[in-house]
């Protein structure tokens, strides 16, 4: 059987998929992140790689560039958070795992995105996963 696919979805297209997902979560974590702004790029650029030691574009999905939530102060300004999600590596993530819609990929790496944002590390949110 041969399928057909049509051509990868755009940086635009992930966008839209992005704000679907924000638009689904719900209240009042929807609100709290609200400041953040969402971009997409096909790949974190080389200072952010070389930041954070990876050899590899393809193993970062997404950053949360920011003071989260837990650290802000009232007395300083800073700049809005941002939330990058990396199109090419999630396309080939998805690609490789076949065990979940793009869609519901991009709203994961997403909301653990957001998870840094609420002041969550990596290990927070993956003891959270592991008991959803």
């Amino acid at each position: 059987m041969t399928r057909s696919f049509g051509p990868a979805p755009s940086l635009d297209d992930f966008a839209t998929l992005a704000g679907k997902a924000f638009g689904d979560l719900p209240e009042p974590f929807r609100g709290f992140a609200a400041e953040a702004v969402i971009r997409v790029d096909d790949f974190a650029d080389e200072t952010v790689l070389d930041e954070m030691g990876i050899q590899d574009p393809f193993e970062l999905t997404g950053l949360y560039q920011g003071v989260d939530l837990s650290r802000r102060s009232v007395f300083e300004a800073s700049p809005p958070p941002m939330i990058f999600l990396y199109r090419r590596p999630i396309l080939d993530e998805w690609a490789e795992r076949g065990d979940v819609t793009l869609e519901e990929l991009i709203a994961h790496v997403l909301v653990h995105e957001i998870g840094h944002h609420f002041g969550l590390s990596d290990d927070d949110i993956d003891r959270i996963e592991d008991k959803a």
